[in-house]
C-alpha cells in the first residue's frame, strides 16, 4: 500500500516594519502549516512579531524563526561579510526575541531558517554556515535550508535534525541552487507555474530548472514567498492543487 505522500508549506511572515506591511500575514496563515517569522534584523518590529506569533498559535501554524543579517535597509538580500561569532550572536538574539513572543501566546519556537542572502550565502560559505549552527544549537532548535547545502551538512555534523526545503515561486539553476534575484528566471511567471512546481515536486519529487533540467528533490517543506505579487491566491491555489492530488499538508516540525 503506498502512503498518501505529505508536505509542508511555509510562508515569510511579519516582513513589515511600523506602519508598513509587506505581507498578508492573517490571509497567509489560513493557508500555509508554517510560518517564517521575521525577527527584527530584516524586517519585522516588536509589535509585529507579538501579534503574528499569536495570530500563528492560534492558528495551529508551526512557528520558525526567520535569522538575518542585521540589514533592514536592504531586506537582508545584501551579503555582509561578518565575523562568525558576531553572526552566531545576532542569529540567537533575534531567535530570543520571537521565543518570548512566542511562549507567551503559548507555543513554542519549532526551527530556525536563514533568511535572503544569509540563506543564499550558507548554501557554500562553511563559516557562515557553522556560525548558523552554532546559533541552531545554542537555541536547541531543528534547521530548515536548502538540500546540499553546507547549512544542512554542517548541522546534521552537530547532531542538529535538519529539514530540506524547496521553493515554489523561485527559480532553480541546474546544479539546484537559487537563480540570484537579478537575474532573468529568478522568479516564476505565474499563479500556474508555481501551482505545477508545487504538484511536481509533492508528486513526482522533481523540480524543472530553468534551462528545463530535471532536478530529482527530496524536500519537508514548501516555500510560498508572501512578499510576491498575488502571493494569497497563488498559495490558495497551491494548497487546494496539492489536496486534490492526495497530498497531505502538514508542518515538518
Amino acid at each position: 500500500m503506498t502512503t498518501a505522500p505529505t508536505i509542508d508549506l511555509n510562508a515569510d511572515l511579519a516582513e513589515g516594519f511600523g506602519i508598513w506591511s509587506l505581507t498578508d500575514d492573517d490571509a497567509l496563515l489560513g493557508v500555509v502549516t508554517s510560518a517564517n517569522v521575521a525577527c527584527g534584523f530584516h524586517a519585522g518590529d516588536p509589535l509585529t512579531m507579538q501579534r503574528v506569533a499569536a495570530a500563528a498559535v492560534g492558528a495551529g501554524v508551526a512557528i520558525g524563526a526567520q535569522v538575518s543579517y542585521r540589514d533592514l535597509a536592504g531586506f537582508g538580500r545584501r551579503f555582509v561579510d561578518a565575523d562568525p561569532a558576531e553572526l552566531t550572536a545576532d542569529l540567537l538574539y533575534q531567535v530570543g526575541a520571537l521565543r518570548e513572543f512566542t511562549r507567551a501566546a503559548g507555543g513554542e519556537v519549532a526551527y530556525l531558517k536563514p533568511h535572503g542572502a544569509l540563506y543564499n550565502a550558507v548554501v557554500h560559505h562553511d563559516a557562515q554556515a557553522g556560525a548558523v549552527v552554532a546559533a541552531a544549537e545554542q537555541a536547541g532548535l531543528p534547521v530548515l535550508g536548502l538540500p546540499g547545502s553546507r547549512l544542512l551538512a554542517r548541522a546534521a555534523e552537530a547532531g542538529l535534525t535538519t529539514y530540506a526545503e524547496a521553493f515554489g515561486d523561485r527559480g532553480y539553476t541546474p546544479e539546484g541552487t537559487l537563480v540570484p534575484r537579478r537575474e532573468p528566471g529568478a522568479l516564476l511567471p505565474d499563479a500556474d507555474a508555481v501551482v505545477e512546481r508545487a504538484r511536481r515536486l509533492a508528486t513526482d519529487g522533481v523540480i524543472v530548472a530553468v534551462d528545463g533540467t530535471e532536478i530529482p528533490t527530496e524536500a519537508a517543506s514548501l516555500c510560498l514567498h508572501g512578499d510576491s505579487p498575488g502571493a494569497v491566491t497563488a498559495a490558495r491555489r497551491v494548497a487546494e492543487a496539492l489536496r486534490d492530488a492526495g497530498v497531505t499538508l502538514a508542518p515538518f516540525a
